[in-house]
């Protein structure tokens, strides 16, 4: 939690006449409440079991739409607390494996497991 308890100090400070990480005052506000409440204390395990989770179903192709939502969800707030880097792109790639769920299910493990779970379609 330590780590992250840096990076929402880093994004809510607004350094003297420049602009600030977080452009949006709402997102800041909602990080900064985060970090009042010592959220980071769990949130910080939980991004790491999210990304863990979430680079595993992709990897397998299980559940390849769904773990893409939640990559791209994640990727986007990243983008909103400041971090460009390539989170960007990441998120454009996320975009598209949820658009072809169908091939991206082909080719995994989806292919048995959404017949198993049984879905709409």
């Amino acid at each position: 939690g330590d780590p992250l308890k840096g990076f929402w100090t880093a994004a809510v400070q607004i350094p003297d006449g420049g602009k600030p990480p977080i452009a949006f005052d709402w997102y800041r506000n909602f990080i900064q409440l985060m970090l009042d409440q010592g959220w980071y204390t769990w949130f910080g395990p939980l991004i790491a079991w999210g990304e863990i989770l979430i680079g595993v179903a992709l990897i397998l192709g299980a559940l390849t739409g769904i773990a893409a939502f939640f990559g791209a969800f994640m990727n986007w707030n990243f983008i909103m607390a400041g971090s460009a880097s390539s989170n960007a792109l990441l998120f454009a790639i996320a975009i598209l494996l949820i658009m072809g769920w169908k091939v991206a299910g082909w080719w995994g493990l989806d292919r048995w497991l959404l017949p198993w779970l049984g879905t709409p379609w």
